[in-house]
């Protein structure tokens, strides 16, 4: 189990949301009725989100799109990551998460897997949320070119 990489997920309304955006773990685990872990096999991507909340409302909003990593590997630090994980796309506060997510739900009804989206393209993505920059919508040529690759290294 120690090569998986675990995600925790909290929900305490209106104080705390950490939750899975997309990414299929390998196995999930009930903590208790407002905790649970997800945990990922190595090269697996998932989006995690982070809300936390104080008395004024949103403190901070985080959103990462990673990938798993193996036991040999360089990880990122990532809060509610164990050990850590490879972060394509890293993004905080609420407009460039709020942007991030319906660039997610637009690659979703277009009939994309964000999970099998291409790693550069999460990480041209974030940078150019970060900075303002309008985003380079994700075609059917970059999934068959991310395919072939895979391929070749298979």
């Amino acid at each position: 189990m120690n090569a998986l990489t675990l995600v925790e997920i909290t929900f305490y309304p209106e104080v705390i949301n950490d939750w899975l955006r997309f990414g299929d773990p390998e196995a999930e685990r009930i903590i208790d009725r407002r905790r649970s872990l997800a945990a990922f096999a190595p090269g697996s991507v998932f989006a995690y989100v982070r809300w936390h909340a104080n008395d004024y409302g949103t403190a901070d909003w985080r959103l990462y799109v990673l990938r798993a990593g193996g036991s040999d590997d360089m990880l990122d630090r990532v809060p509610g990551v164990r050990p850590g994980a490879e972060i394509l796309c890293g993004l905080s506060g609420k407009a460039k998460v709020k942007r991030a997510l319906d660039l997610i739900d637009d690659l979703e009804a277009r009939g994309f897997n964000p999970a099998a989206i291409s790693p550069a393209w999460w990480r041209v993505t974030g940078n150019r949320i970060s900075v303002g920059l309008p985003v380079r919508p994700y075609g059917e040529y970059q999934h068959d070119a991310l395919a072939k690759i895979a391929r070749v290294w298979s």
